[in-house]
C-alpha cells in the first residue's frame, strides 16, 4: 500500500518513512543530521514530554511521545547507515536487560518474598545492575551516576547510591545540617568570600536534595512546581 495513503501508521510505517526522510531523495535537512547534532533535540522532546506529564495532559503526551520515538529512530537509523547497530538491535538489547533484570517475573534465582513490593523490585534492579556493569567499587558506581542529568536530580541520585553502598549511613543529612549550612552561607556573604559561598550554596543543594530523599520528595518535582506557584503568584498581584 502507499504509505501516503495510509488511514492508520504504526511503527514500521514510521521506520520507513525515517529511512525515506534519510536517504539522497529524501530531507536534506534530515539527511546530514547526526548524533551529536541532534542531541539537544533528543533532551528537548523528553522534556517536552514530561511537562506533558505534569499538566496531565494525555494528547499532548501522546504527542510529544511520538517525538521522542522519531528521535530514537533518527538515532538508530544513523548507526546503521555507518554498519553499526540498528533499532531492531536497541530492541533486542532493552528486552534482554528487562528478562535479565526481572527474574521474579521471566524465572531465575529469586528467593520468594525477595520482589512482592515495589521498593524490593527497585533494589533488586538496582543490584543486579551493579553486577551486571561490575559496579562493586562504591566509588565508581557513584561515578557511574551520568553527568548530564540535571545537577538536582544527580544530587539525589548520588546520595542514593551513597547510602546503598553504606558510604554514608540513612538519616544522615539532617535539617540542622541544612540549618547550619545556611548560618555558614550567611557569614560567608557578610564577609564577601565569594568562593565559599559557592562551595557551601553547592553544599546545601546536595544537602537538600539529600533531606528530600529522605523525606520521599522528589528535589526536582518540588523545585519545578514551587517555581511554577512563584510564578502564579507573582501574575496575581
Amino acid at each position: 500500500m502507499d504509505i501516503l495513503k495510509k488511514e492508520n501508521y504504526n511503527f514500521e510505517d514510521l521506520k520507513h518513512i525515517v529511512k525515506i526522510l534519510r536517504s539522497e531523495n529524501g530531507c536534506p535537512w534530515d539527511a546530514e543530521q547526526t548524533h551529536e547534532s541532534i542531541r539537544n533535540n533528543f533532551i528537548e522532546e523528553v522534556y517536552e514530554a514530561a511537562e506533558a506529564i505534569d499538566e496531565n495532559n494525555p494528547e499532548l503526551l501522546k504527542e510529544e511521545l511520538g517525538d521522542v520515538l522519531l528521535q530514537v529512530l533518527m538515532h538508530a537509523r544513523i548507526s546503521e547507515e555507518s554498519g553499526g547497530f540498528d533499532i531492531d538491535g536497541v530492541c533486542d538489547g532493552i528486552c534482554k536487560k528487562l528478562i535479565l533484570r526481572h527474574p521474579h517475573v521471566f524465572g531465575g534465582t529469586a528467593e520468594p518474598g525477595a520482589a512482592d513490593t515495589a521498593d524490593k523490585v527497585l533494589g533488586r534492579w538496582e543490584n543486579i545492575k551493579i553486577e551486571e556493569k561490575g559496579l562493586t567499587d562504591p566509588q565508581q558506581y557513584l561515578k557511574n551516576t551520568p553527568k548530564t542529568l540535571p545537577a538536582l536530580m544527580r544530587a539525589e541520585k548520588i546520595y542514593k547510591r551513597a547510602v546503598k553502598s553504606k558510604l554514608i549511613k540513612p538519616k544522615n543529612i539532617e535539617k540542622k545540617s541544612v540549618k547550619h549550612a545556611i548560618n555558614v552561607l550567611n557569614t560567608e556573604i557578610n564577609g564577601n568570600i565569594e568562593t565559599n559561598a559557592f562551595e557551601t550554596l553547592g553544599r546545601i543543594f546536595f544537602e537538600l536534595a539529600g533531606l528530600s530523599s529522605e523525606l520521599g520528595i522528589n528535589p526536582e518535582q518540588a523545585l519545578y512546581f514551587y517555581t511554577e506557584q512563584f510564578i502564579k503568584n507573582l501574575s496575581t498581584k
